[in-house]
């Protein structure tokens, strides 16, 4: 296992959301945790490296990646509609985009949704998605409003409040909050689907390359 092309101790920043379970997030501890974490703590385990930790609000991803902050974004970052934004790993999750309602809301598809207030997470796929003429914006034109929260932890507080009648957000996400609540539900049609990989600078061919074979050995 080696250290890669130097001797020197490497250090992995890591770039991820600080609330976006259950890939990234920090727990009431205080540790980081999630699935993209320990994923990242394996690579780092697997070459010697030291990891490092950089949890962000989510829309400052960009500026933290590019001020070398954290030397990539891990945290059920979509590859769908970015391929040219960053050096992209290979896809190591599929995700599909639903739309999670409380049971007894009478919301059964997505036609339901005209008239009502929906909540999303800013600048995650499914705000795109929701955003994209060539996505469903013209489902969102159906909607009372699109009411955009900094994480998708308050949406999910204010579907349950009542304050918005649905959420669009990813499976993966509505199956943890379902899984803590038995009240919520997803409806049977999807709005997307998507893949995760981790981003890039898009100069750092040898450490995109190394996590990839890293990823292939762990898997196996």
């Amino acid at each position: 296992r080696s250290q890669g092309s130097s001797e020197q101790a490497v250090v992995f920043k890591h770039g991820f959301d600080l609330d976006y379970r259950p890939y990234s997030y920090i727990d009431d501890n205080g540790q980081n945790a999630g699935f993209d974490v320990e994923m990242a703590q394996a690579v780092c385990n697997y070459y010697g490296w030291t990891y490092q930790a950089v949890p962000f609000n989510w829309d400052a991803k960009d500026a933290e990646l590019a001020a070398g902050s954290c030397d990539c974004i891990w945290s059920g970052f979509t590859i769908n509609g970015r391929e040219d934004d960053y050096l992209w790993s290979k896809p190591y999750s599929d995700n599909t985009q639903m739309v999670m309602v409380k049971k007894d809301s009478g919301i059964k598809t997505l036609a339901d949704l005209s008239g009502k207030k929906v909540g999303v997470q800013t600048a995650t796929s499914a705000y795109d998605l929701l955003n994209d003429e060539e996505g469903q914006k013209a489902l969102k034109d159906t909607f009372a409003s699109l009411d955009v929260y900094d994480t998708y932890t308050t949406a999910i507080t204010d579907l349950k409040a009542g304050a918005v009648d649905a959420l669009a957000i990813d499976v993966t996400r509505a199956k943890e909050a379902i899984g803590d609540d038995d009240t919520l539900e997803c409806l049977t049609e999807q709005l997307g689907s998507e893949q995760y990989a981790i981003g890039f600078r898009k100069d750092d061919t040898e450490l995109c390359q190394m996590v990839d074979k890293a990823l292939d050995a762990l898997a196996k």
